[in-house]
């Protein structure tokens, strides 16, 4: 099928959409849940140029300093898919108003600490508040954006992209001219003032019938939580190497693969279940799940590793190996803009075709040696091409499942959210553990990329074969 919506799955007309909004109030609304989703990214790690002082000030343990991170990543993951229930239950617009009013005082809250244990806690409550801008946000545009609301959901990638850039360099400068605690109570001002746009902008959610007064479904909540944390255990396991890693890594990874088993089988008989089974392995969503998880997700992980590497392989400053970041994010913040205002004549199957390859060979060219440039250059410009590569495919890996089921958009948006993280852990974790056991740490990571490239090619292609094709608003 080459255009429309899958059979069975009817969704209306994109200029008859009920709801749709006046332009102006459209504007206000896509800078505020825009201004949330990049809040929300941007402190996933703006903490990490905090850690140095934020040891210091708490007189905490450099593993405890790390926990601050991994608990916000802990927190989106384990709750995301709750978040999407939520929205889908109670509403767009109280749950994104919920979730500022949480991410905002739990930000205050961490800000004013001084205790390295709650700041971690408190930290797992930010992202709790954080999990639920990327549905809530998702499920405004869908319903209150008309025909104009594929263009918008495509350009929420950008938003991600520019949060994760700018977040280590405004780290650094609140650190550097004020306190660890700033790069908390900055968020503060941020969220008071979506709360009062929001109230006034974002109409009342209206009255709904199907699935209302529905109980949650916290036994799935759980075995979906056991799973993914025994999972992200088991991995972090297979990277540090403890005492007895190899009996603790096996004992992690068994447990996630029984919680998620588990998991799987319950949503196929429950009453209500947390995420409907068709979301996850249905026709279409199987390979738009797979793809999330192996373009966004796993390549996501690797970029991050950069600087890592430029570093270990080069020798290049911690400064110029973190501007890396600036040029892949460039390329795929400006690629992102261009592809989300083609998607209708492109349709989803080229941009996630040629995004795959581009990708792939900025990868391989990152763990090529550099021919007739400096190194630098050579490495800035093949992480420009992954950004492109990674940009160019992700309106059409956003849009390609919010076609199939535009009422339902909040949960697969929350899927889509749930399935990068866990790519991008298991990608880190794998490749942190291999690159620390080698002779060669920098050939390694080299390698890594390679095999990157192999797989999107290999596995991603076949995947994208297998997406429902649309062309046009849906």
């Amino acid at each position: 099928m080459t255009h429309g919506a899958q059979p069975g799955h009817p969704c209306p007309a994109a200029g008859n959409v009920p709801g749709a909004a006046r332009p102006m109030h459209r504007a206000v609304m896509f800078g505020v849940v825009s201004t949330a989703l990049v809040m929300s990214t941007l402190d996933g790690t703006i903490v990490a140029t905090a850690l140095h002082a934020l040891q210091h000030g708490l007189g905490a343990s450099v593993t405890l300093a790390g926990w601050t991170i991994t608990a916000y990543s802990l927190g989106l993951v384990l709750t995301l898919s709750l978040a999407g229930k939520l929205t889908e239950q109670y509403g767009s617009r109280r749950v994104f108003l919920a979730a500022v009013a949480l991410f905002t005082t739990a930000s205050l809250c961490c800000g004013l600490v001084t205790d390295i244990y709650l700041l971690v806690a408190l930290r797992f409550v930010q992202a709790v508040g954080g999990a639920g801008f990327t549905p809530s946000a998702t499920r405004i545009v869908v319903e209150h954006f008309g025909a104009a609301r594929d263009k918008a959901v495509g350009l929420f990638g950008s938003f991600f992209t520019v949060g994760a850039m700018v977040g280590p360099l405004l780290g650094g400068v609140i650190v550097s001219s004020w306190s660890w605690r700033g790069v908390f109570l900055v968020n503060v001002p941020i969220g008071v003032v979506l709360i009062w746009l929001g109230l006034r902008y974002v109409p009342e959610d209206r009255v709904r019938t199907a699935g209302h007064g529905s109980q949650l479904d916290l036994p799935g909540v759980s075995l979906l939580g056991l799973g993914l944390l025994a999972g992200m255990l088991g991995l972090a396991f297979l990277g540090d190497r403890p005492s007895g890693w190899v009996w603790l890594c096996a004992a992690g990874l068994a447990i996630a693969a029984f919680g998620l088993s588990a998991f799987i089988r319950h949503i196929g008989h429950g009453q209500d279940p947390l995420i409907a089974p068709r979301l996850i392995y249905g026709r279409g969503f199987a390979a738009v799940n797979a793809v999330n998880v192996l373009y966004g997700g796993a390549g996501s992980g690797l970029i991050a590793l950069i600087p890592l590497y430029a570093t270990i392989r080069y020798g290049i400053g911690a400064f110029g190996s973190g501007a890396l970041l600036a040029a892949e994010a460039v390329g795929a913040v400006v690629l992102s803009s261009v592809a989300a205002f083609e998607l209708r004549r492109t349709g989803y199957r080229m941009p996630l075709y040629t995004g795959a390859v581009v990708t792939a060979v900025g990868m391989v060219a990152l763990a090529a040696a550099p021919v007739g440039l400096p190194a630098y250059a050579w490495l800035a410009g093949a992480a420009g091409l992954v950004g492109i590569g990674l940009g160019w495919s992700n309106p059409a890996s956003r849009n390609a499942g919010l076609q199939l089921v535009p009422n339902q958009a909040a949960s697969l948006a929350a899927l889509r959210s749930t399935g990068m993280q866990v790519g991008s852990i298991t990608a880190i974790s794998i490749t942190t553990a291999v690159t620390a056991q080698a002779g060669d740490p920098g050939s390694a990571l080299a390698w890594t990329y390679i095999a990157y490239a192999g797989l999107l090619l290999l596995a991603g292609l076949p995947a994208v074969t297998r997406i429902p094709e649309h062309h046009g608003s849906w």
